[in-house]
């Protein structure tokens, strides 16, 4: 959720509820084909393909859990005002019903019921709680009031499930409700019957009677079927009072709160050959995928990020007009996807998961339903609290008003939020010094320890015991050294204040403490000077070093010559040394703020001290004062007791009192002298009053100084940060012209390679169309005509390519409909190039789609069978139970029988393998066209201007013009090729009824025949058992006419042989391909170039230089036109591959081209021959053409598994790889010919020849595979042996009906340097070459390697063994064939095999094909041993 306040934004909340398999599914032997992860909201769909949600429910999932996690939240909001949408989705069957709980029509238990039935009780439960609170805390009780509304929409039209007078007549005529918006964007309806509803049973019962009255019928998918959308909405409004603020409360405010809750049950999408609908079911269900097409649309527009700015076509449908609210708008949505788990459903289910997964990203916008009164009062409550706050910040002092009257942070804020960084900073590395000290007091009690050991072991006294309790005593000791350190730091801190306080007090105290606060005062000063010192050389550094920052251009003259030496400097360089004196600067205030409160309190204690001194001063003023008036009052009293003395006469006591009176005159004077003395010292005092006073205003004087320093600081730098930002601003704008500069450049670039690749497609089109618009107007001569087939019904007959024909037609249509359209307007290269992206994105679309219903078709196909062989499963099952309890011959009858279960369960399983790789690649083929959805069709439309879109339009027509045609033909010769086949069946059955009757008169002599025709009719299948498996009849003119030697048939002799089934079928049936007829296919361009240039294998003089060499060539293939990329041969046969895209088949006995397989649509890169079948591969491709009869391409085989009838792929050249395929680089068969391996990207996929099904794949390398060879072991495993370019070769071992994904059973170690390229086995050995000129030797059953060669020449391209000797011969990029003993890798010689590269190396029993990119095929004969050496 994001936002705040009434109102706030959130996403649609996706579930996914899987409900569990049904009896009939199982019993059929349907496969769970999803799977949930444990913990996580995630379903994976197949064996890969994951789907991620808010909540994912698997089979095991009871309601109300789906009840607590979906809903609960969303009736607690709409007490609060929220409106609330939950639907489910899914296909017909999958449970949304049950989940919604709006089926009645049955008795279902409290812990079965559904959503609905659940909120209800809720709801009412949750208004019984309020009126109950609302009672107990003495408030007024809160007024509700709830209506409820039931609507149905069926074939698009609003009925309503309320209406008691409705009849089933009423749904064929047209509603009366009317759908309307008001002004705040809410859906309303008009003319639906509204019930108010009081408690919860009234809702149920409104609840039941309109879901009995909902439309449902019986499918073949599901027996109670929704045949509609059901909307259940209930009203809810709520009158209470204002929740008061800060809990004080005058008056009772009340606020009323509106809330409506949308329970949508749609119904399912369906498929109407798989619920077999007819009638008014088919209506309903075609009605019912247009507005859940209308609905996805929305979704699409709504949660696709490029389309947010589109249209969203919520008026497309009723029911997305009916849930615009729900979707986009001001409503809190939930989606529950509901789907099956069975492998049935698969496509059902993708659909249905890709149809959430777009939900993903659609926002609305919630907010509180109030009316007008409670929306004001809430929006001064609001205000309100924003102004106390902002209140509270003027009385705090955080906030401040300027004298500009500017609004502003207080500086004190700033200074304490940098206090408390330095603060958190001085924490942290007082931790990291404390865990620093005990680390290395720990580090000292094991340097200690290992000290006092060491000590005791060589007294010869140490043990383990005597160790631990040293280290224990040495651990202890130095802790509590560290706490007597610490006691000792504190005992001094505390000393010295308490000295400090008690010369404080001392100052009162008497006489004797008057020097104390002269000492104490001078130390203080003298400690202040020396800081004053101190803190104002800092502060001249730091001016100095800040003015240098602000003003760099006032440096010294080197400085400058530096500068400008170092004036590339990146830009992130000074960032960051700016950064650092930022740093220092803002760390220099806070130092400078915290030296300026330590002077402040010293000047204040200088202040107390000279008050302090001016009141005792005062003090002993007056007591001087006072012993003066003392002594002088004494005197007086010595001289007049002395003239008393004198009179009275009596000398003892005059004597007497002398002394005493001298006694208290000496005690006296001291007393006097100390005052004096006091009183000297008081002086001195005062006459330092005034330096102290001088001190004391220069130290005033350097704080004021300071305190303006540090606001002019202040101000610095908050002009720097002004001035840093305003630069970054700046920079980040330049960095922002440059990037889209960039982007720009990139752009033009990429617009330039199209419309050169556009402008280079456009002329290859046009020179192909020049091309067949000459041969068509050229007349043809009769010579010509009697060679080429006229017939359009002859079944050989190739018509011109698609695209050929397609452009040809466009052409003609241009000239004859539109020659002045051909001017300026129409032809501009925007347009051109939008239409060719429009043509090629059309072309993808339907070769995709056309993949994927193949794909459906064959997993269709193979449920169908599954289901078959699981009911046979059965059948045979009952059938074993019968047999076991009858007893009677149970033993034999029984092995039988669970023989057959046996075989029944392996050809399910490998049903349900088949199915499981067909989901796999029909998910690989989604996210194909996912990823490759490049062109924007609506982007391209939506920027068409009228002259753009004109030209599209009259493109557009001319396309649908021409595949019109195009399958008009089709279905023309579709029925023509049904006459014909009906044709050749009634042909058939009367030849099969003379067969049988002929065969009828024969048995009347033959018991046996007899027999034999009895069981066949008993059986009913006269045919399949009289057909015969081996040919009974050939003439010896027809062997002549096929065994034609050095020449190939002509056009007339092609045409009878092809008219008489008889010579077809004894063609046939002739065996080995070494007497094949030329093709009936080969296009005009092709027969035009055998016309000008033969192609034939000549015989090779050998030079009188090579003579004496005991390999030499030959013969010399010539006919290709491009480089020779691949060769194969048998005896009698070789086939190459070149880059003209074509495969030549060579009759090796008369040196003869037979035939030329042609319509690649890039170059044949491998070719393999076995059994009259050959296999070529180019691009992503591999053909298989059956050259028995007319070298006809019987299947096409795909990288990705797929099997197609036919030549399924362009023949128009391409070099671009389809979605979801990989490059094909090399096949192998085994030797045994039943399977074939492809290398197809990083893995190699196996294909059984046998059904021509995929079994698998063998996985494990990093890189493309380039090459691989396979070898059988006595055991029935085949060896395969694969070199890729991540310079590795591995093993696989795959057994007879292994299928899945193979991983390597071992990686031979140590690799190539760089991408293997080429595999030969001999015997227990096999070598591997490389592109690092590198060529190794290997043992298969240790799996080591043996020997390692360096060819230094160039890296060998081709190994191969040369048959019947013990010599691996190797070709190399130079064109060099060189020859090694396959014992010790010696070298035993070389020959210049072409003067090109060699691409392939072939052998049969007792020759060697080479082929190089001189584009011929070189064929060599050794003429003696080969193991001495090449001479």
């Amino acid at each position: 959720f994001m936002g705040n306040g009434d109102s706030f934004t959130n996403f649609l909340f996706l579930s996914t509820r899987i409900r569990p398999q049904l009896a009939k599914e199982k019993i059929e032997g349907c496969h769970i084909c999803t799977y949930v992860m444990p913990g996580e909201p995630q379903v994976v769909l197949g064996k890969d393909k994951a789907f991620t949600y808010d909540y994912v429910f698997d089979m095991d999932t009871q309601q109300d859990a789906i009840y607590t996690h979906c809903t609960e939240r969303l009736i607690e909001g709409c007490f609060e005002g929220y409106n609330a949408t939950i639907f489910a989705y899914g296909q017909t069957g999958s449970g949304k019903t049950y989940t919604m709980g709006t089926g009645f029509d049955v008795n279902i238990g409290e812990d079965e019921l559904g959503i609905i039935p659940r909120a209800v009780n809720h709801l009412f439960r949750g208004i019984e709680e309020r009126r109950q609170t609302a009672t107990e805390q003495g408030r007024p009780v809160p007024e509700f009031k709830i209506n409820a509304q039931f609507l149905e929409l069926y074939n698009e039209e609003v009925l309503d499930l309320f209406d008691s007078t409705r009849d089933l007549e009423a749904r064929r005529q047209k509603s009366n409700i009317k759908i309307h918006e008001d002004a705040n964007g809410g859906i309303y309806t008009v003319g639906v019957t509204t019930r108010t509803v009081t408690s919860a049973a009234e809702m149920i019962q409104c609840l039941k009677l309109g879901a009995l009255s909902r439309t449902t019928a019986s499918t073949q998918m599901n027996v109670q079927s929704s045949r509609s959308h059901a909307i259940f909405t209930i009203h809810l409004c709520q009158v209470r009072v204002c929740s008061p603020d800060n809990n004080v409360r005058i008056i009772d405010e009340f606020e009323t709160l509106t809330a409506k809750f949308h329970f949508v049950d749609l119904a399912g999408s369906e498929r109407l050959k798989r619920t077999g609908a007819t009638g008014d079911r088919a209506k309903e269900g075609i009605s019912i995928n247009c507005g859940l097409l209308a609905l996805g649309n929305v979704i699409s527009a709504l949660g696709d990020r490029s389309k947010r700015s589109t249209h969203v076509p919520y008026r497309d449908s009723k029911l997305t007009r009916l849930l615009q609210d729900s979707l986009g708008g001001n409503s809190q949505t939930v989606m529950i996807a509901c789907i099956s788990p069975s492998d049935r459903d698969f496509m059902e289910t993708l659909n249905t998961l890709k149809y959430a997964n777009r939900a993903r990203n659609i926002k609305n916008k919630v907010m509180v339903n109030q009316d007008r009164a409670s929306q004001q009062i809430s929006a001064l409550r609001t205000e309100i609290a924003r102004l106390q706050m902002e209140l509270m910040e003027y009385k705090t002092g955080k906030r401040m008003v300027g004298e500009d009257g500017m609004e502003g942070i207080n500086d004190l804020v700033h200074e304490n939020s940098m206090l408390q960084t330095e603060n958190n900073n001085l924490r942290v590395r007082v931790k990291a010094m404390q865990e620093t000290i005990d680390a290395q007091r720990a580090r000292l009690t094991q340097i200690l320890s290992d000290q006092a050991n060491q000590a005791l072991a060589k007294a010869g006294e140490g043990n383990e015991e005597i160790g631990n309790m040293i280290q224990n005593y040495i651990k202890e000791i130095e802790e509590l050294r560290a706490k007597l350190l610490e006691s000792e730091a504190v005992n001094e801190n505390l000393r010295k204040n308490l000295s400090r306080a008690s010369t404080r007090s001392s100052i009162f105290g008497g006489p004797g403490s008057f020097l104390a606060p002269e000492k104490e005062a001078s130390d203080v000063i003298e400690m202040a000077k020396k800081s004053l010192e101190k803190m104002k050389k800092k502060e001249r550094k730091k001016k100095k070093r800040y003015k240098k920052i602000l003003n760099p251009t006032e440096d010294a003259d080197g400085e400058d010559e530096d500068f400008d030496m170092a004036g590339e400097e990146s830009s992130d360089e000074s960032d960051s040394e700016e950064l650092d004196e930022k740093e220092n600067v803002q760390a220099d205030l806070a130092n400078i703020t915290c030296e300026i409160a330590i002077k402040q309190k010293l000047i204040d204690e200088l202040e107390n001290s000279q008050r302090r001194l001016h009141t005792l001063k005062q003090q002993y003023e007056q007591k001087l004062m006072m012993l003066q008036n003392k002594i002088r009052d004494t005197q007086l009293e010595r001289d007049k007791v002395l003239h008393n003395m004198v009179e009275s006469g009596t000398e003892e006591k005059a004597k007497k009192i002398k002394v005493e009176y001298e006694r208290k005159l000496s005690s006296m004077n001291k007393e006097l002298q100390k005052l004096q003395s006091a009183q000297k010292e008081h002086a001195r005092l005062l006459k330092n009053q005034s330096q102290y006073e001088k001190q004391l205003k220069k130290l005033q004087q350097d704080v004021t100084e300071m305190k303006k320093t540090k606001v002019s600081l202040m101000r610095q730098m908050k002009e720097q940060q002004e001035r840093n930002r305003a630069s970054e601003c700046r920079r980040n704008r330049e960095i922002a012209s440059l990037k889209k500069d960039q982007r720009r450049a990139e752009h033009q670039v990429r617009q330039l390679e199209a419309q050169k690749r556009q402008q280079e497609l456009i002329l290859r089109r046009k020179n192909e169309e020049v091309t067949a618009l000459r041969r068509q107007v050229r007349p043809m001569s009769g010579k010509v005509s009697r060679k080429v087939p006229e017939s359009p019904q002859e079944p050989s007959h190739r018509p011109i390519p698609g695209r050929l024909q397609s452009s040809a037609a466009k052409h003609v249509f241009f000239i004859r409909s539109s020659p002045v359209r051909m001017g300026s307007i129409y032809l501009s290269r925007t347009a051109r190039a939008k239409w060719q992206s429009l043509e090629r994105r059309v072309s993808d679309i339907i070769m995709q789609r056309m993949t994927i219903s193949n794909m459906e078709t064959d997993m269709n196909r193979l449920l169908k069978q599954r289901e078959e062989l699981t009911r046979r499963r059965e059948r045979v099952s009952r059938k074993r139970e019968k047999t076991a309890v009858d007893g009677a011959d149970a033993d034999r009858s029984l092995a039988s029988l669970n023989e057959e279960l046996e075989s029944l369960s392996a050809n399910i399983d490998y049903i349900n393998d088949s199915i499981a790789d067909c989901q796999a690649n029909i998910m690989q083929m989604e996210e194909a066209k996912e990823e490759g959805d490049t062109v924007d069709v609506t982007a391209v439309i939506s920027s068409c201007n009228l002259s753009e879109a004109r030209f599209l339009l009259d493109h557009f027509m001319t396309m649908a013009i021409n595949k019109g045609l195009q399958a008009a033909q089709k279905d023309s010769q579709l029925k023509v090729m049904e006459g014909r086949l009906k044709q050749t069946e009634i042909n058939s059955a009367t030849q099969n009824q003379l067969l049988f009757h002929m065969l009828k008169e024969k048995a009347e002599i033959n018991p046996e025949l007899d027999a034999l025709l009895g069981s066949a009719l008993q059986g009913g299948k006269p045919r399949q058992n009289l057909r015969p498996s081996e040919p009974t009849m050939m003439t010896p003119d027809s062997c002549d006419v096929c065994s034609s030697g050095s020449r190939s048939p002509t056009g007339t002799e092609r045409r009878q042989l092809e008219r008489s089934p008889l010579n077809r079928r004894r063609m046939q049936d002739k065996g080995p391909a070494t007497h094949i007829p030329a093709p009936q296919h080969t296009p005009p361009s092709n027969t035009a170039e055998t016309k000008t240039k033969t192609s034939v294998i000549n015989p090779v003089t050998a030079p009188k230089n090579s003579r004496g060499a005991k390999l030499q060539c030959v013969y010399v293939a010539e006919g290709h036109t491009k480089p020779v990329l691949c060769v194969d041969a048998t005896d009698d046969l070789l086939f190459t591959g070149s880059k003209d895209r074509t495969c030549k088949v060579w009759n090796l006995v008369t040196g003869q081209e037979i035939m030329s397989l042609a319509d690649h649509p890039s170059s044949v890169v491998s070719v393999r021959y076995t059994s009259s079948l050959v296999f070529t591969v180019s691009t992503a491709y591999i053909k298989v053409w059956d050259i028995r009869d007319s070298a006809k391409c019987i299947r096409t085989l795909t990288s990705s598994g797929q099997v197609g009838s036919g030549d399924t792929c362009s023949s128009v050249r391409s070099l671009t790889i389809p979605p979801g395929e990989s490059q094909i680089n090399h096949i192998a068969l085994n030797p045994s010919g039943s399977f074939l391996y492809a290398a197809a990207g990083n893995a190699v996929r196996m294909w059984d020849l046998r059904k021509f099904v995929s079994t698998g794949k063998l996985t494990g390398h990093l890189g493309p595979v380039t090459c691989l060879t396979v070898e059988k072991l006595g055991n029935g495993q085949d060896i395969v042996l694969t070199g890729s370019k991540d310079h590795h070769i591995k093993m696989f071992e795959v057994a007879e009906g292994a299928q899945g994904s193979i991983t390597s059973s071992h990686t031979f170690d140590p690799a190539h340097q760089d991408g293997v390229e080429s595999l030969a086995v001999h015997g227990d050995t096999f070598y591997s070459s490389s592109r690092d000129h590198y060529i190794k030797k290997w043992d298969l059953a240790s799996k080591q390697l043996l020997q390692v060669r360096q060819y230094l020449a160039d890296w060998v391209s081709v190994l191969g063994v040369v048959p019947g000797s013990s010599v691996l011969l190797s070709g190399c990029r130079g064109g060099l064939l060189r020859l090694w003993h396959t014992d010790s890798l010696t070298p035993l010689g070389e020959i210049q095999g072409h003067d090109s590269p060699i691409n392939g190396l072939a052998s049969n029993s007792s020759q060697l094909f080479t082929a190089s990119d001189d584009r011929t095929v070189k064929i060599w004969e050794a003429k003696g041993s080969l193991e001495d050496g090449i001479h």
